[in-house]
């Protein structure tokens, strides 16, 4: 068990980088490290069910987490064999949490590869685990999700009915409860957040924005890489409802060592659009200037 806590506390490390810093591919090796160390300890034969259970919990999270990261990297192959070990070693583990996040981010790496209909049925596994059931901020974090996936099928009444379950789970959730580092990111904040990029997907761009406002009033300051994805959808929500100065200064407000990963490609997908609705603007002009030559010096 000394093993298992001394792991522990290097996920919640593994965590908050992830927190600060977004999918960078120093945290995704060094999660693919942690993992094989705890894997290794497996090998001895004097470990009892009960740690045997915590390790590959702990190898599964540490797992995940280099998904998570090559994913929000954008570096989706990789993100695909960390997807199959980690749910192996979920299954081994029989802990219903971590079951819970692998699939979690399963959904978002079949978003990311275009196979909405993949993603919901990753939902749908997710959903059927007994940590759903039993704990509403899991259940709340899970129809939050959900919705993003309908977002992706412009399906516009699932998305309001999906919405609507999460805010009602997470007001009945109990947000002291002990509950894995990982869980500690999901809070309103974040229900907003995800509400905010269903509601993109579907080009409600007033309610988007709406929902971009409420996630920066609420977000925690260690969140920095949602932040800086919550200002990057907040730009194109008020670029395509005509507010190019208040886009352009959304996207001012990102700091340049987030331009990287989802929030770079969501800047690239914006720049690309701001130049084709405003190619006149001298501040278009400028900005999209800027951009290109702090990318020229990355």
């Amino acid at each position: 068990m000394s093993d298992v806590q001394r792991l522990s506390a290097k996920l919640v490390q593994i965590v908050a980088s992830d927190d600060r810093h977004g999918g960078t591919e120093r945290v995704e090796r060094r999660a693919e490290r942690l993992a094989r160390q705890t894997l290794t300890l497996q090998q001895h034969g004097t470990a009892t069910a009960r740690v045997r259970s915590h390790l590959y919990s702990l190898a599964a999270a540490f797992t995940s987490s280099a998904m998570w990261a090559a994913i929000d990297g954008g570096r989706l192959d990789a993100a695909q064999i960390h997807m199959q070990e980690s749910v192996t070693l979920a299954g081994l583990s029989a802990d219903p949490a971590i079951q819970f996040r692998v699939w979690g981010h399963a959904g978002a790496l079949y978003r990311h590869l275009g196979q909405y209909t993949d993603a919901l049925a990753a939902d749908d596994v997710a959903r059927a685990s007994s940590i759903f059931r039993r704990d509403p901020l899991y259940a709340s974090l899970a129809h939050a999700r959900t919705a993003v996936h309908h977002g992706d099928l412009r399906d516009r009444q699932a998305v309001r009915r999906s919405i609507g379950h999460a805010q009602d789970a997470l007001a009945r959730a109990d947000q002291h409860a002990p509950r894995p580092p990982w869980m500690r990111f999901y809070d309103q904040a974040e229900l907003e957040l995800l509400s905010l990029i269903a509601h993109s997907a579907l080009g409600n761009w007033e309610d988007a924005e709406a929902h971009a406002h409420r996630n920066l009033a609420l977000l925690r300051p260690e969140l920095a890489r949602n932040r800086a994805l919550a200002h990057v959808h907040m730009a194109r929500a008020q670029l395509e409802q005509g507010a190019v100065d208040a886009a352009l200064a959304a996207a001012r407000s990102i700091p340049r060592d987030a331009w990287h990963g989802r929030t770079g490609q969501l800047l690239k997908a914006f720049n690309t659009r701001l130049t084709a609705l405003a190619p006149d603007n001298p501040q278009v002009r400028e900005w999209t200037e800027y951009t290109r030559e702090a990318h020229r010096v990355r």
